[in-house]
């Protein structure tokens, strides 16, 4: 935000004025502020308006889901899809990667689950005794689920996944949230808010109509990237985001013969601090460049 001044006779009136992209045009928020004004009553009338901006700023921010990219932008960001190997699974790899897939995404969620519980879990071993390992069974379903639904992206296929991961252990499973979600780093400040309640629906299907229309401009790593940011910046349920969110990113890979990425628990700060650039600055390149990393761990 910066401080305008602009003359009038022999007055000088001032504003405080925020610039912001808008498609492909710049466009600008102003709160005027009083003239010929005190440096104190220039401060107080700042801070005021700096209140009211910020507000109309959240409310461009949680409007309806639109990147506009040059193709010049989309090629270079194309560009990273390219530093993939792409090397296709076996059944035996992938259910090694099913397992390491469901304790790094479960464990980033605080499950209690070990590592090496995990296997036993799926493969029916040990019958679940908590919802952590109820949440284990779900999403290695979950895992089996995306791996061989077919179809495009959809809201069915978002609440189906959701229901998957959290049957009987959530008495939400499966419903979008009717509540206000924000999510606080670990001093309690607010870092980011999901899509209000009131605009969730109309968010989500700009987001399936968004993916329709340009699914065939990005490569399957960008695609992916864009899908999984985009759906956690709305964050539509009231818990299990995360999960679901990591899922769609490697139903879009596997949907169009790329493998999967697990992103591992060691590494979740800067997964979030990736997420937390998109969804301030709608800036992807942290999260293709951070995926690019995962896959090569995931490959090891």
């Amino acid at each position: 935000m910066f401080i305008e001044k602009r003359k009038s006779g022999k007055n000088i009136k001032y504003y405080l004025s925020h610039s912001y992209r808008d498609e492909d045009k710049v466009k600008k928020i102003s709160r005027y502020l009083g003239q010929n004004l005190s440096a104190k009553d220039l401060e107080k009338n700042k801070a005021r308006a700096e209140q009211i901006i910020l507000a109309q700023i959240e409310e461009l921010k949680t409007e309806i889901f639109k990147i506009f990219l040059s193709s010049s932008q989309i090629n270079q960001l194309n560009k990273y899809d390219s530093k993939l190997k792409i090397i296709h699974l076996q059944n035996s790899d992938f259910l090694k990667f099913k397992e390491d897939f469901v304790y790094n995404t479960n464990a980033i969620e605080g499950s209690s689950v070990l590592e090496n519980e995990v296997k036993e879990l799926l493969e029916e071993k040990n019958l679940p005794k908590t919802k952590d390992e109820l949440e284990t069974i779900n999403v290695g379903l979950a895992v089996d689920f995306i791996n061989s639904w077919s179809d495009e992206l959809s809201l069915d296929l978002i609440l189906k996944l959701h229901k998957i991961c959290f049957k009987d252990s959530k008495d939400f499973a499966g419903k979008l949230r009717d509540v206000e979600v924000v999510i606080k780093n670990n001093r309690g400040g607010i870092i980011h808010q999901g899509a209000p309640v009131s605009k969730l629906k109309e968010e989500l299907d700009e987001f399936i109509h968004w993916y329709n229309e340009n699914k065939n401009n990005f490569k399957p790593l960008i695609l992916a990237a864009l899908v999984h940011n985009q759906f956690e910046h709305i964050h539509p349920f009231q818990d299990g985001n995360g999960r679901v969110g990591r899922l769609l990113l490697n139903y879009i890979l596997l949907k169009n013969n790329y493998p999967p990425i697990n992103i591992f628990l060691e590494d979740r700060q800067e997964y979030y601090l990736s997420l937390r650039e998109y969804s301030e600055n709608n800036n992807l390149k942290p999260t293709i460049q951070f995926l690019i990393k995962q896959y090569k761990k995931t490959l090891k």
